[in-house]
């Protein structure tokens, strides 16, 4: 059987592979890893090949062995904490992750009622919106719509915005620092667009976060509706008490 892998190192394809079938739900969570025969005739990979591939999903939380049993596909959730600004990018490094983006959209929109209030825009007034669906070790964690003043978007949109940050841009290369945010936090479900980015079934359950981030002279620079996979993803923070007055 021909090869479905085209490039080496071979288990690196085949491990590739395997997590884009996990992330696509065509190996569904609790669901059994095909048997090593099968995966060498599908891929024309060698049993060690298989082996160090399954043993990469392994370390990397997607699957897990189960003795006597076989292996499955996992139910991974990364952690993210909610305790300062930052972008995915630096989240997910600091996570021990590798980020990667895919660009799906870029162009000038009329601002609706939310964007317009978040860039502080007239309604109906030209922004900038960009679509990426954001990646961790090569699986879609989220669907990032980034709404930007048209023009700071113009500038940025003319950046490889698969390769380079967008705080990284705006803060290094157009001299905007980013000071502070503001966030909204919701549970929601999947729309068809939100889905077909990320791979996942209408309706799934998934976190979308409202970030407006301001530069000096609390100046919005960046507004963006982040939809995380519900699946994949928690979020945690840590609050002081807020002190009491005493009688």
């Amino acid at each position: 059987m021909k090869s479905e892998l085209d490039s080496s190192p071979l288990y690196a394809q085949l491990e590739t592979a395997l997590a884009s079938d996990i992330a696509a739900a065509i190996l569904a969570p609790d669901s059994q890893l095909p048997p090593e025969d099968s995966l060498m005739a599908r891929f024309g990979v060698s049993r060690t090949t298989v082996r160090k591939a399954v043993e990469n999903l392994v370390a990397r939380g997607l699957v897990e062995i189960r003795r006597g049993k076989g292996t499955f596909v996992t139910k991974p959730k990364i952690r993210q904490d909610l305790t300062q600004l930052s972008g995915f990018v630096e989240d997910m490094i600091a996570l021990g992750r590798r980020p990667t983006a895919q660009l799906l959209d870029k162009r000038a929109v009329p601002a609706s009622k939310t964007v317009a209030q978040a860039l502080g825009v007239p309604l109906g007034a030209q922004v900038y919106r960009i679509e990426r669906v954001r990646l961790a070790d090569g699986v879609a964690m989220s669907f990032d719509e980034t709404y930007l003043p048209l023009e700071i978007g113009e500038k940025v949109a003319c950046d490889d915005l698969e390769a380079e940050p967008i705080f990284a841009l705006l803060e290094g290369k157009y001299d905007l620092p980013l000071i502070e945010a503001e966030y909204q936090l919701e549970a929601v479900t999947a729309d068809e667009h939100v889905a077909q980015a990320l791979g996942i079934e209408i309706g799934s359950p998934i976190f979308l976060i409202e970030r407006t981030s301001y530069s000096e002279g609390q100046r919005p620079v960046d507004y963006e509706k982040l939809y995380y996979r519900g699946d994949l993803i928690k979020f945690g923070t840590r609050l002081s008490r807020r002190p009491h007055a005493r009688t």
